[in-house]
């Protein structure tokens, strides 16, 4: 039975104020069965509409079987289907990097060792989301200042807000901030704090106790700052000392689980002094360098006229040694053909966060031709700049901006496939982060960041499903009387003709359940387009489930 502790507690439970199925596994090892999409790898995807997803003891999956060719519990792994346009399955870093500190695999135990299995359908279980960017303090103005320019867009809401990200701020918010990242199906999360040692601190004991992965990073400014106790002349030295504390006290803790990135916020505030020497500490500790790029015009025109020298935006941050495969440059929207030319020779990841982009009205990236370009992009949310926790809703934002981009300028880049938003937003966010051998998708070997989501919540009526709006159906809609796993109660002794639509409307008017879909596609088309914010029924890193 589900420990409450870890955010369920057993038949009847709750996961995030939504009524779940009974016994989620709350720890390894155990087994699932349900529906499982996963990005590939090698490319394209598995799909299975029925299987067996084993998590050993370690966290690790040992085993992933279609149901129908099971011959034991240590049986191989069967590819059903391969699907998507695999514009991201790029090879990347590959396993090794060191990036995230501590892999440590060995030999997978057997999935015989894992238990009984926990039937889960019609739910389908997918990697956990992959969150490249987004701005803890910034949670509470989450919606506020929509179409402002970025500039003032900051001055007006932002930097007020993070001003009071003190620690108590810090300790009353990070844990209702990572239990809403893991409601929304995010289980790793990069993400900017304020300017505050101690604030920095204290999210990462939060981090640290809620059992996400999460790489955080104190907000690093010198040429002026919302600081106003530190004198001009300090704040450089403090910063990057400060920094380079938290890096050492929380980089690779708990064999990686969670890390640190030097966070200089943007060149607009920064010296060239800050962004070097910053960029130096990042390489010295093995760690992450994330700021933003080329997020808004007035942005850019500052940019040039704080640092003449350089040749454009990208610049400023080469001449500091800011670019490289352990860098995470969010926006990235306005680029020169040199400038996308020198980030994929160097490595450089972006962060793609289209829902921001349209709430500030800052631009839309040409992702087709940096996808081209050989360029490795993930997806960030960027709250508060961007309006929804949920990478589901940033898809839907995104492909809505190429298909603009497509109507409005005459982009001839293919459309990414739904499939290929799932890629960006699990599997190629992990190789961005240099993880892609630990996480991003369901393959033995690898770390259980899973999901569990249940599909007929896209639907945007009722599809037959229990009038108690807490219970989940069962896949045959044979009765409305259901336990909370969905199974029909054997105690109903209605006849089921009394619960059934009239036969000339049934045939016409039902429409075909989510759950039951034969198109990976078309079932991933649905997550997206009819995101639903209770369609994400359980959240796992390393096979524990995180409280929501």
């Amino acid at each position: 039975m589900a420990d409450s502790s870890l955010g369920a507690s057993g038949s009847g439970s709750s996961w995030g104020g939504v009524h779940v199925l009974p016994d989620i596994p709350p720890r390894p090892p155990f087994r699932v069965r349900a529906q499982v999409l996963t990005p590939l790898g090698t490319g394209g995807v598995r799909f299975e509409r029925d299987a067996v997803v084993a998590v050993d003891a370690r966290g690790r999956i040992s085993s992933v079987e279609a149901w129908a060719t099971r011959s034991g519990a240590g049986a191989g792994s069967n590819a059903s289907a391969s699907a998507g346009s695999g514009r991201g399955a790029g090879s990347g870093r590959g396993a090794g990097s060191g990036r995230g500190a501590g892999s440590g695999r060995g030999a997978v135990p057997s999935a015989l060792d894992a238990g009984p299995i926990v039937d889960l359908r019609p739910l389908v279980v997918m990697p956990g989301l992959v969150d490249l960017h987004a701005h803890l303090p910034q949670l509470p103005n989450v919606g506020l200042g929509a179409g402002l320019d970025l500039l003032t867009w900051l001055e007006r809401y932002i930097f007020p807000l993070e001003r009071g990200f003190d620690e108590a701020a810090a300790e009353r918010l990070a844990p209702l901030a990572f239990r809403a990242l893991a409601r929304a199906g995010t289980t790793t999360a990069m993400m900017y704090g304020a300017v505050y040692e101690p604030s920095l601190e204290a999210a990462f004991r939060a981090a640290e106790a809620h059992g996400i992965r999460a790489i955080l990073g104190k907000v690093m400014m010198d040429r002026f700052s919302y600081d106003e106790r530190l004198r001009p002349e300090e704040r450089l030295d403090r910063s990057l000392r400060q920094s380079i504390d938290l890096c050492e006290r929380w980089h690779g803790r708990d064999d990686g689980r969670l890390g640190y990135a030097f966070t200089p916020r943007f060149a607009v505030s920064c010296t060239a002094d800050l962004l070097r020497e910053s960029a130096a500490a990042a390489h010295a500790h093995g760690a992450y360098w994330q700021t933003h790029l080329s997020e808004d015009r007035a942005e850019l025109a500052e940019v040039a006229r704080l640092f003449p020298e350089a040749r454009d935006y990208t610049d400023v941050y080469d001449r500091a040694g800011g670019l490289g495969p352990g860098s995470i440059m969010a926006h990235a929207i306005h680029l020169s053909e040199r400038e996308v030319a020198r980030l994929a020779e160097t490595g450089t990841r972006l962060a793609h966060c289209p829902s921001s982009n349209l709430f500030l009205a800052s631009g839309a990236m040409p992702l087709g031709r940096y996808l081209d370009a050989g360029l490795t992009v993930g997806l960030g949310s960027d709250v508060a700049g961007g309006p929804d926790l949920s990478l589901f809703a940033v898809m839907k934002a995104g492909a809505y901006t190429q298909s603009g981009r497509r109507v409005a300028l005459g982009d001839t880049a293919p459309l990414l496939s739904p499939l290929d938003w799932l890629r960006l937003g699990t599997l190629e966010g992990a190789r961005a982060l240099g993880l892609e051998d630990r996480i991003g998708s369901i393959e033995v070997g690898k770390e259980a960041d899973l999901i569990a989501v249940d599909p007929t919540l896209t639907l945007p009526f009722d599809h037959g499903r229990p009038t108690d709006p807490g219970a989940r159906s069962d896949p045959s809609h044979a009765s409305d009387a259901s336990d909370p796993s969905g199974h029909a109660d054997p105690s109903d002794a209605s006849d089921p003709a009394d619960h059934a639509d009239p036969p000339d409307a049934s045939d016409r008017l039902r429409p075909a359940d989510p759950s039951d879909a034969s198109d990976p596609a078309d079932l991933v088309s649905r997550l997206i387009f009819r995101h639903h914010p209770s369609m994400v029924c359980a959240a796992w890193v390393r096979g524990r489930l995180l409280p929501a």
